[in-house]
């Protein structure tokens, strides 16, 4: 089940993506806002997946107010200006819901979300491989194939054996939940290096190919554990 908040100024478009949240089994909207800053403070005690989000709202624009979201929740904007769709994916909104809108229209909207969902949720499959989502297609990497990963922000970089990187808009906290410890290790704030790939190594920096990857500080002892 979707656990998703929305917020919106106008209280009668609460009322209708409450009615139809009640009739979409995979979804359940928690909790209404018609002040920002309440929502805001609501995001960072309890765990949500999906923000409805209006753009036009009298104290803040909704495209500014997403920036100060969490990159991993899927975002849905709502509003009645079709000129701020463009802005709108530009933000990496999943979806665009242009008022006032059908339940038709919201039920093609949440199985759009499902499937993101699915996919930023994914989990090893046979600790042999992970799923990454990249723009609107879906990425299986063998683990095995994995030398190590860079951290940028809420993007990461994906270097392979025999491949080119792979960027996929994830942050370091999401990937590491969900790499196995048994083959990877966190030897820097930005770096999680796969342990088949280690060639050399010191206190200060380890070798992967033709690579020198810095060792943290708060992070050495993580590479004595296993060496």
């Amino acid at each position: 089940m979707i656990k998703a908040i929305a917020i919106d100024d106008e209280p009668l478009a609460l009322m209708v993506l409450d009615n139809f949240s009640k009739k979409n089994q995979g979804i359940e909207l928690v909790k209404t806002f018609t002040n920002p800053n309440n929502a805001l403070l609501y995001l960072k005690s309890e765990k949500i997946d999906l923000v409805f989000l209006d753009i036009q709202m009298p104290s803040v624009l909704g495209t500014e107010l997403a920036k100060l979201l969490d990159p991993n929740l899927i975002i849905v904007f709502t509003t009645a200006y079709s000129e701020f769709a463009v802005e709108g994916f530009n933000l990496n909104a999943s979806d665009y819901l242009l008022k006032p809108f059908t339940f038709e229209r919201f039920e093609q909207c949440i199985a759009k979300v499902q499937e993101i969902y699915s996919f930023k949720n994914a989990k090893i499959v046979g600790e042999e491989t992970i799923v990454f989502k990249t723009d609107y297609t879906s990425q299986i990497v063998h683990l095995k194939d994995i030398q190590y990963i860079e951290g940028y922000d809420d993007y990461l970089k994906i270097h392979r054996v025999n491949s080119s990187p792979l960027v996929v808009r994830m942050t370091f906290k999401t990937i590491i939940d969900k790499l196995p410890g048994e083959i990877f290790v966190r030897i820097h704030r930005s770096y999680v290096v796969s342990k088949l790939f280690i060639k050399k190594f010191n206190s200060n920096r380890i070798e992967i190919g033709e690579r020198q990857i810095p060792v943290g500080a708060l992070y050495k002892g993580n590479l004595k554990s296993i060496f």
